[in-house]
Order: structure tokens, then C-alpha cells, then sequence
């Protein structure tokens, strides 16, 4: 069921995502532990279950990845929700990556830049981690869901497999009864 937002509201999640935005290094979904928080524990728009499905919706579906946020403002407040959280979590972020890409490009070469560059790599991998953690939820309770999490882990940082292999693999296996 879609909430009817209005002004505030629809501001407040504007500016949320607006606010998430400059914190997505590493792309907008290593935010999506914030956004569950917002969503759903702080303003009961979405439930766990809408959540999750809204970013595999938008996972799943071609096209960028950053889908995933239309697909939660939509469900939360319809296509003005959509329209505000794509407008917050783009408009910072591509402004300071466009800014950024065109400084560092200029400075390539110098310490600062090399040392900066170095210093994401771990902040990156940590939202990411956090992410498949709250995207793990519905699997927590289930030994088969999590040797799935583990073994997908392992699989993505280890080789070249496209991570589409490891969607088939957890659909067949939820779909099988053991996620």
C-alpha cells in the first residue's frame, strides 16, 4: 500500500536522500543500511519485507543500479516519493563526482589524491558489508540462506563469476524452500 505524502514529508525525504547522497561512496546502495533505518524503522512507510523486495525488484530489472531508489520512493509515497528520493540522491553526487573527477584528474599524480584514493577502498568495502547484512534479514533464520550469503561472499571475492549466477542460485534455492 502506497502512503499519500504530502509537503513535509515529501521534503523530509528529499532531503534524507539528499543527505545520504554525499554519504554513498561507493554507490548509492552501500547507504541502503540508513535507508532501512528511515524507512522503515523510524517512519513505518515500508516493511521489512517491502524493503528488501524493492531493492531485489530493482536489482533485478536492467538499468543502473541506483534503481533501487526510485523503486522506494515510489512504494513509500508513489511517483512524487520516486521523484524525491532520485532528485536527493543524485543531484549532491553527481555535482561533487563531476567537481571531484575533473580536480583529481588535474592532480592525479600528487599525494594527497593516490592517498585518498587508497583510504576509500576500506570505507567502500565496509557500507558494502553493512548493506548485505540488513539485505540478509529474511535469511538470518535460516542455515541454508546464510551458507548462501557466505558462499556468494566467497564466490564474488575470489573470482571473476557474474554475481547474475549467484541471483539464479538464491532464487533457485529460495524457491526450493531452503532460503
Amino acid at each position: 500500500m502506497i502512503a499519500t505524502l504530502h509537503g513535509a514529508d515529501l521534503f523530509a525525504l528529499f532531503v534524507h536522500f539528499l543527505l545520504l547522497s554525499l554519504l554513498a561512496v561507493g554507490g548509492a546502495i552501500t547507504t541502503a543500511p540508513d535507508m532501512h533505518r528511515y524507512l522503515v524503522a523510524d517512519q513505518h512507510w515500508l516493511t521489512n519485507a517491502q524493503f528488501t523486495g524493492s531493492i531485489a525488484l530493482a536489482q533485478a530489472a536492467p538499468g543502473p543500479n541506483v534503481l533501487f531508489v526510485a523503486v522506494l520512493g515510489y512504494n513509500v509515497a508513489g511517483l512524487p516519493g520516486a521523484m524525491a528520493t532520485m532528485a536527493g540522491i543524485m543531484l549532491p553526487s553527481t555535482t561533487l563526482a563531476l567537481w571531484a573527477a575533473r580536480w583529481g584528474r588535474s592532480r592525479k599524480e600528487t599525494r594527497g589524491v593516490r592517498a585518498f584514493t587508497s583510504g576509500m577502498a576500506p570505507l567502500t568495502f565496509g557500507l558494502l558489508l553493512s548493506t548485505g547484512w540488513v539485505l540478509a534479514v529474511p535469511s538470518r533464520d535460516s542455515a541454508g540462506g546464510m551458507l548462501l550469503v557466505g558462499l556468494s561472499t566467497v564466490v564474488v571475492a575470489r573470482s571473476q563469476c557474474s554475481p547474475i549466477w549467484l541471483v539464479a542460485l538464491g532464487a533457485i534455492v529460495g524457491a526450493a524452500g531452503y532460503a
